[in-house]
């Protein structure tokens, strides 16, 4: 069935190739957006910002209109993506983000991961950009598995400046400090192109994550900005101020200079591939660590990064394999980041380690093999709120202030279990448990029963602080 979408001309619902998987391991590329919204691009409908390499990726491979992450915020996302599980699995993901630097807090070393599991599998492996999953002298990407890292350790990086959210320098090769210069999306991009250039015969898994378009709000032009918040840090008394976050400063055209730094990046990541002659042989997919903020575009959804509506999960996903997987192509199944995971480790030919069974599901045998889409649920939990999605419905208990009737006043604490049909009610507004009893009872046990599973929160970590002899560094809420 083909459709006039008026982002892409005409898309067809998708339909697989049915000729299966192609004779070689493709290479593999994700490419992580941060805090980008649902439709900041022009694929997903954007007229404000261009992004002619993204919409190009959407034109030669498959637009997922209801793709999720794992976790409204970054980190847990991200320590979904590299283990494949559910982040409330690990301690490290029960920080909503990840702020207590400290021995306890990262990626356990013996846990397996994407980049190990691929180095197994005889895949190269690196990454290249923001971390957020454990600081040194503890974690880094080249302990989770990457065999190469150029990056930050931290949340938040300034784009010129190369500080984190204590003010600290934070840009780093492997695990040495190094001092470079340049607009951060630029140097990660420029290290992501060399390092494919000079990729070896082995399959090649590359990790690109921007810390675009996360605040400061800063475009390529803007090095005055980073130089006036190093300043701040400078001269601040107390880590309660926050000169990072720039809360003074930003715009929607300044956002969009973000974006499409970023989207100009990603083009010459796919000219890098192009040259290396693995155009059909790549397997690329991008998406955002949640939904995005302040500035970000999510309609038509309500709600923002930390929210389990739809605005806060609810993140663009593209994937394009041109040896398997036709293009100019829409899907509207339902999937979440550690499906990436596993569709990538099912692509290698790599096993997953039984002792840490994966939560997501392959979606390579709907992609490549013409099989039926591997419908399962799908599950969040935060301190406030829990989800599941099964089908068309999305069940949202939310124990948060919450208007009791239109309109936004008089507000409430409450214990509210809601049922939305997301497939036309993507602004969750029209609440229609009372219509469908049995099926909230039903969603609510099972949300209730995947919560049992996960690990229960620890006491928020408290203000920000450098160090001291007695407690670990902790950072400021990302």
């Amino acid at each position: 069935m083909t459709r006039a979408t008026g982002l892409l001309g005409d898309e067809r619902w998708f339909t697989s190739r049915g000729t299966g998987r192609p004779a070689s391991r493709p290479d593999l590329i994700f490419i992580l957006a941060d805090d980008l919204g649902w439709a900041d691009l022009g694929c997903f409908g954007s007229n404000e910002i261009n992004t002619p390499n993204l919409d190009r990726l959407a034109r030669e491979g498959v637009r997922f209109t209801h793709a999720y992450s794992a976790s409204p915020t970054c980190s847990p996302t991200r320590i979904g993506l590299y283990t494949g599980r559910y982040p409330g699995r690990l301690a490290a993901g029960l920080e909503e983000p990840m702020r207590t630097r400290a021995e306890f807090n990262g990626i356990p070393h013996d846990h397996p991961t994407l980049p190990k599991l691929l180095v197994e599998a005889g895949y190269s492996t690196a990454m290249f950009g923001k971390w957020h999953c454990g600081w040194l002298p503890w974690y880094s990407p080249i302990r989770a598995g990457f065999e190469r890292f150029y990056g930050c350790l931290d949340g938040a990086i300034d784009y010129f400046e190369h500080i984190g959210t204590l003010g600290e320098h934070d840009l780093w090769e492997g695990e040495t400090e190094i001092d470079d210069t340049g607009y951060f999306t630029e140097m990660i991009t420029r290290e992501a192109c060399a390092h494919i250039a000079a990729a070896g015969d082995e399959p090649l898994y590359l990790q690109l994550n921007y810390t675009a378009p996360h605040w400061p709000w800063e475009g390529p032009g803007d090095a005055h900005v980073g130089a006036r918040i190093r300043d701040e840090y400078a001269q601040q008394e107390s880590p309660d101020s926050y000169p990072l976050l720039d809360l003074h400063s930003g715009s929607l055209a300044k956002y969009g200079e973000m974006v499409e730094a970023m989207d100009a990046g990603i083009g010459d990541v796919l000219d890098a591939i192009d040259a290396r002659g693995r155009a059909d042989d790549t397997l690329i997919v991008f998406s955002s660590d949640n939904g995005g903020e302040r500035w970000a575009n999510m309609w038509p959804f309500v709600g923002e990064k930390g929210d389990l509506t739809e605005g806060g999960i609810r993140v663009p996903g593209l994937i394009r394999w041109p040896a398997a997987i036709d293009g100019g192509q829409a899907c509207d199944r339902p999937n979440i980041t550690m499906d990436w995971t596993a569709t990538m480790l099912d692509a290698a030919g790599a096993q997953p380690d039984p002792s840490y069974p994966l939560d997501g599901v392959s979606l390579l045998p709907y992609l490549v093999d013409d099989a039926p889409f591997p419908d399962h649920d799908l599950y969040w939990r935060t301190r406030s709120q829990l989800a599941v999605r099964r089908g068309s419905m999305k069940y949202l208990h939310d124990r948060r202030l919450r208007p009791q009737k239109l309109g936004q006043w008089p507000l409430a604490d409450g214990d509210y279990h809601l049922l939305y049909d997301v497939t036309v009610d993507g602004r969750e507004r029209a609440d229609i448990a009372v219509h469908h009893r049995d099926q909230v009872d039903e969603l609510r046990t099972a949300a209730e029963q995947f919560e049992a599973e996960m690990l229960p929160y620890p006491p928020e970590p408290g203000q920000p602080h450098q160090a001291t002899e007695t407690d670990p560094a902790v950072g400021h809420f990302d």
